[in-house]
Parts: structure tokens; sequence; C-alpha cells
């Protein structure tokens, strides 16, 4: 169905707190900015920014749900003849290899990493976010398969593929930290990549194959 005018006034206005806030986060740091400033510098009430998002750490990590889902969608979407795992490599290589900002790989990550190591705050809801992330993945793997809960072959599997995201994601925020061009983080992630599906073993490859 497409998006109604009342929906896409709200989506924008959320979008814009989001982008007001991060602007000042990465010029000031996460800590040192209130609410009420986020408020003021929007426009808005410090209602409306409650409205819209439940914490300060969604203001800045308002992109969540997504990286939550993600691997989730990845695998709900895998060809015929392919595994979970086959499908979660296959399109972190491809999100790497055309230097997908989805993943990190933009101009000014860096900041947005620098903000991130600087608020114990936001390391753990980053953490809490990867949990999410775990969670979700092991149900999408019982429901594809037909595992029941006494089945602990799913919850191995997804801690197996949330390990290797998580790998990914960090070993980009390092780089770009560390003053890396995008493309040449590409690069070394791919190599990476490889290495990741070389330690994962066989029975998490082949796990969860959708039938033709």
């Amino acid at each position: 169905m497409s998006e109604g005018l009342r929906e896409r006034k709200k989506r924008q206005t959320r979008q814009y707190i989001s982008d007001v806030a991060t602007h000042l986060f990465v010029e000031r740091g996460f800590d040192a900015v209130t609410i009420a400033e986020v408020a003021e510098a929007s426009d808005v009430s410090v209602n409306t920014v409650y409205n819209y998002f439940s914490t300060k750490e969604d203001l800045f990590l308002d992109r969540s749900r997504g990286i939550v889902e993600r691997l989730s969608r990845f695998v709900r979407a895998r060809d015929a003849g392919e595994s979970a795992a086959e499908a979660v490599l296959r399109e972190l290589r491809e999100l790497t290899e055309t230097v997908s900002p989805t993943v990190g790989l933009h101009s000014g990550y860096d900041r947005f990493m620098k903000v991130v190591d600087d608020s114990h705050s936001l390391r753990s809801r980053l953490w809490y976010i990867q949990q999410e992330l775990l969670v979700h993945l092991e149900a999408t793997l019982r429901e594809e398969t037909g595992a029941d809960d006494s089945d602990t072959l799913p919850t191995l599997v997804a801690g197996q593929l949330a390990w290797a995201h998580g790998t990914l994601m960090a070993f980009v925020g390092r780089r770009m930290l560390a003053g890396r061009t995008p493309e040449d983080t590409s690069r070394e992630a791919l190599v990476l990549l490889d290495d990741i599906e070389e330690v994962l073993g066989g029975k998490v490859l082949k796990y969860a194959v959708r039938q033709g």
C-alpha cells in the first residue's frame, strides 16, 4: 500500500529529528547533548522527541530495527539450493563489494564510530542490538526449518552467523576509524569474509538449504 500523507509527514519528522540529533552528537559528543537541546535545535517539544524515540540512544541508532532484522531477511530470501549461511555470506559480500553504506562503508563512518566509542551507553546499546539480531535470527531459522524448542542447532547456527556479521561490522569500524577509505576497507573486508567462511564448519554452511 502507498504511504499516506500523514504517515509520510511523521516519517519525515522522525528523520529530521534524528538527523539534527546526529549532527549535535558528532559535533559535541553523545553524553554532552541533552534531549532538550535536540528538541530546541529541531524546533519541536521534548515530548515530540519522545513520541518518536523512546530513548536518547535511539536518536543516534535510529536504524537499529533494520540491523536486527537484516540476517533474517537474507535467510528468508535465499535461493533454491542455498543454505542460510550461504545466503548470509553472499549478501554480506555483495554489500561489501558494492561499498554499501549499510555496512559502514561511507565517508563519515569514522565520526559515527568515534561517537560510539566515546559513550558507554551507546556501546551497551550496540551490544543489545547484536543480541536482538541473534534472537531474531534463531526464531527465523526455527520457523524456516520447523525445528522445535529442544533442537539446539538453530541456536548454534544463529550464533555463528551473528558472529560473522558482528565480526565484519567491527572490522569495518576499526578500519574506518584508522583512516582507511571505504574502497580500501571494502577490499580488506572481502578477504575477511573469505576467512570467515573457511572458519565456519560444514554443518553451519549446509544448514537450512532451501528445497527447489
